[in-house]
């Protein structure tokens, strides 16, 4: 009988592995906790609309990368391909900057799904942990967001990755720079593909990873050149809060990001140990995405960094998570003690003691294989002998020995060697 399997460019996530995930996840999210981002949850499908207009219909994300469907309503939904839009959406909804003092600070933590070609650091279904500043333009914002996700990503231990941070102007500059781009770009020798791009959104070009697109842009007009006072103002003090907070970063001039929405700063967090996915993380502001859906104007930013990547970039590296085993007491219960010691095992959990035990009628060799497996600290075994003298027997799995321990003081006796 044919077997199931995960669908092409996916992934099941099942222990250890899985424990990885969960670490990463929590270490970037821990820096936002503590730093008055509240957490959002939005649904994996919205309206097609939202992405089309949000992230740019001239972006592969939504012109060949998005899974769009119709449903038996007729409704036009797609699998999220990213996470802002659906937060901005999400917070405009709920009128979250009618409700307090601005910004809304959000963070998050979800799936996401693109059509795209699977390899290393690039699947169809993916994880990442964001960040949104919605409703305030302020310099301190987009330092703080840079700030925290390498606060993020050395706690995890990581060290060989590199930010790139870039401006790309607001609705006042960068019209004139885009013109100027075209123009360059009209007199180059481009794919199809890439002469349609060049007319819709020319700062994507820039974007463009192959080494003969790259070669023949040599020369192309610089957008920092072009950036208004205002603009340019903005990334100084940008770039001086990040300095200031001893952050090292990159300037690349060539940084545009894949989505439409982006104004002015852009950052990227790249790990040269990836090969060609060497994109671990990034975001930048977003000053004009509230009202292409549809809302008021509300200046914001944020970034979203990649859990699957991270793991990929603390593989690369040789770091090794300090994961504490999930499993502190293992119980094994031997004859008619079973009932017992299940009630021992359930007493020790509501006292806030992580404990498993040996199911399935196994005998004590069998068993103590279980115990040794889990990682516990301590297993407990229980046979009808010792329940006769009112004990259980407590074995340190670390230096072997064993001692006797009246039943009623199992929970304090192993909550004190725990400490």
């Amino acid at each position: 009988m044919a077997t199931f399997q995960a669908p092409k460019g996916t992934y099941d996530l099942i222990p250890p592995v899985s424990v990885k995930y969960l670490a990463v996840r929590e270490a970037i999210a821990a820096p936002l906790r503590n730093s008055g981002y509240g957490y959002i949850e939005t649904p994996g499908f919205e309206d097609v609309g939202l992405f089309a207009r949000g992230v740019g219909e001239s972006t592969d994300i939504v012109s060949k990368e998005m899974y769009a469907f119709e449903t038996k309503g007729g409704d036009q939904l797609a699998l999220r391909p990213e996470g802002t839009a659906s937060v901005l959406r999400a917070a405009l909804e709920a009128s979250l900057h009618k409700k307090g003092n601005l910004p809304v600070k959000l963070w998050y933590s979800g799936s996401y799904y693109r059509y795209e070609k699977p390899q290393a650091g690039r699947y169809r279904h993916f994880s990442q942990v964001g960040a949104e500043a919605i409703g305030a333009e302020d310099p301190a914002l987009d330092a703080e967001l840079i700030i925290l996700a390498d606060q993020a990503y050395r706690s995890l231990g990581l060290r060989n990755f590199r930010i790139l941070l870039n401006s790309l102007g607001d609705k006042e500059c960068r019209p004139v720079y885009r013109e100027a781009l075209q123009s360059f770009l009209r007199g180059l020798d481009l794919d199809e593909e890439t002469v349609r791009r060049a007319e819709i959104n020319p700062l994507r070009v820039l974007d463009d990873k192959r080494a003969d697109v790259q070669k023949k842009l040599v020369g192309a007009p610089v957008l920092r050149d072009y950036l208004c006072d205002a603009c340019k103002a903005y990334h100084e003090d940008v770039r001086a809060l990040v300095t200031a907070a001893g952050v090292a970063f990159e300037d690349d001039e060539k940084l545009v990001r894949g989505l439409d929405y982006y104004t002015r700063t852009t950052f990227e967090f790249v790990h040269d140990g990836l090969g060609s996915q060497s994109a671990v993380g990034g975001g930048g502001r977003y000053d004009g995405l509230s009202e292409m859906i549809g809302g008021p104007a509300l200046p914001s930013v944020g970034w979203a960094l990649g859990v699957d990547r991270t793991v990929l970039a603390l593989q690369a590296e040789g770091v090794e998570l300090d994961i504490p085993a999930s499993t502190s007491v293992f119980a094994v219960a031997l004859g008619e003690a079973k009932p017992t010691v299940f009630g021992l095992v359930t007493q020790l959990r509501k006292a806030g003691v992580a404990a498993d035990m040996s199911y399935g009628g196994k005998g004590l060799k069998g068993a103590m294989k279980d115990a040794n497996r889990s990682g516990a600290r301590f297993a407990v075994v229980a046979g009808d002998r010792d329940l006769a003298e009112g004990v259980v027997q407590l074995k340190d799995m670390e230096s072997g020995e064993q001692v006797a321990v009246p039943v009623g003081e199992l929970i304090d006796t192993v909550r004190a060697r725990l400490a």
